[in-house]
C-alpha cells in the first residue's frame, strides 16, 4: 500500500508537530501578534523585525510559517508581503485580548515543552516523573511551579486563561441559582469565582486553597462591591472543609488518583448542606475511550506530571456515587465536561 496525499499530510504534521508548537510559542514570546494588533494596519516583515528587534531574515521566515498555519494573513503589494493578524490571533494570541491564551501558551513553552521529553520514561514506568523534573515528589508540584511571586503569577494566569473562553458556559451548564453559599476548592486567583459571582450575584463564594496561594491570591485579587468573594486557607485533602451549599472542583479531580478522589468527595458530601451538591469541571473521555483527542492528551500529561487521569462520565458517576452523592448529571460543552452531583 502506498501513502496517499492525506497520509503524507498527516505524517508531516505529526512528525513536525513540535516545530509547529515552537513557532507559535516563539511568535507569542517575540510579540508578533501584539504588534500587529496595536498597529491596526498590515506591516512588512522588515518593519516587524525592526520594531521587535530581530533579524529580518529570521522574522520573514517565521512570518511565512505563521501564514501557512493560518495564524497570520498576508497580502502582496509592490512585490512586498504585508502581514496582519487573523481573527484567531487577535482573539486568542494577542496579550491585550480579554480572551487571550498567551499566558497558557507561555506556560506550555517554558514548562510543558521541555519536560514532555520524559513521556517515554513515564509510559515505561507507569508513574509521574516529578522526581526527575523537580527532584521532589508529586505533592510538591504546585509549590515548585510557584516558588516566587513571579512564578506563581505566571502559573495562575496560565490556569485562568481557559476560563476567559469557557468559564461562563461551564458555570451556566446547570441552574445553580438556589445554591447561595459556594466553596471553590483550589480556586487560586479567584478568576473562576468572579465569573460565578457575576452569574449568581446573590451568592457568596469562598476560595479555599493552600496558605501560600491564598496569600498571593489576596494580594492580586481585585474585589468588587457587588461580588461577595472571600479567601480561606487550608489543604482540602487534609484539613476540615467549610460548610457550603455547593462545592466547585475545577480541574482538581484529574490531578488525583481514584482513592484520593473518593476520599475528597466523601469529605465534601459530609460537609455539604442537605440539598446541596458538587460541581466538577474536567475534560471528559468518551465511554469507549476513543477521544476526544484533547482529553486523551491531557490524560497522558497527567501521567507525566501528576498521579491522576482524565475520566469518562461513567467513571465520575462511580466516584460521586461512591462518596454518597445522588442524581449525578453530565453536560458536555465545547471543551470541558461538567458533572453535577446532589446530596
Amino acid at each position: 500500500m502506498d501513502c496517499d496525499e492525506e497520509m503524507v499530510k498527516t505524517l508531516f504534521q505529526y512528525q513536525h508537530g513540535f516545530v509547529i508548537s515552537k513557532v507559535l510559542f516563539t511568535a507569542c514570546e517575540l510579540g508578533v501578534f501584539d504588534l500587529l494588533l496595536e498597529s491596526k494596519e498590515l506591516l512588512t516583515s522588515a518593519v516587524i523585525a525592526e520594531r521587535l528587534g530581530t533579524s529580518h531574515m529570521g522574522m520573514q521566515r517565521m512570518l511565512e510559517v505563521c501564514v501557512g498555519l493560518k495564524l497570520l494573513k498576508m497580502e502582496r503589494k509592490d512585490n512586498k508581503g504585508l502581514y496582519g493578524n487573523t481573527d484567531f490571533a487577535n482573539l486568542c494570541l494577542a496579550k491585550s485580548s480579554p480572551k487571550s491564551q498567551y499566558q497558557y501558551i507561555k506556560f506550555l513553552s517554558e514548562f510543558g515543552y521541555s519536560n514532555i521529553q520524559y513521556l517515554t520514561k513515564a509510559v515505561r514506568e507507569g508513574n509521574n516523573q516529578n522526581q526527575t523534573v523537580f527532584g521532589t515528589s508529586e505533592k510538591d508540584l504546585y509549590k515548585n511551579l510557584s516558588r516566587s511571586e513571579e512564578e506563581w503569577q505566571r502559573f495562575s494566569s496560565a490556569m485562568d486563561d481557559a476560563w476567559s473562553l469557557f468559564g461562563q458556559e461551564v458555570i451556566s451548564a446547570f441552574d445553580l441559582s438556589c445554591l447561595h453559599v459556594v466553596c471553590d476548592l483550589g480556586g487560586g486567583s479567584g478568576y473562576f469565582a468572579k465569573i460565578y459571582a457575576s452569574l449568581y450575584p446573590n451568592s457568596t463564594v469562598t476560595i479555599f486553597d493552600l496558605p501560600e496561594v491564598v496569600e498571593r491570591g489576596k494580594k492580586h485579587f481585585v474585589s468588587s462591591e457587588e461580588h461577595q468573594i472571600t479567601f480561606q486557607s487550608g489543604d482540602f485533602l487534609n484539613d476540615p472543609i467549610p460548610e457550603a451549599d455547593l462545592y466547585i472542583l475545577c480541574r482538581i479531580l484529574h490531578c488525583l488518583d481514584d482513592e484520593k478522589c473518593v476520599a475528597l468527595l466523601t469529605k465534601l458530601h459530609k460537609a455539604c448542606k442537605p440539598g446541596g451538591g458538587v460541581l466538577v469541571v474536567e475534560q471528559l473521555l468518551n465511554e469507549d475511550r476513543s477521544g476526544p483527542l484533547s482529553a486523551s492528551l491531557y490524560s497522558l500529561l497527567m501521567l507525566v506530571f501528576l498521579e491522576g487521569k482524565e475520566r469518562t462520565a461513567s467513571e465520575y458517576n462511580a466516584l460521586l456515587h461512591g462518596a454518597g452523592f445522588k442524581d449525578v448529571q453530565f453536560k458536555k460543552r465545547r471543551y470541558f465536561g461538567v458533572v453535577y452531583g446532589r446530596k
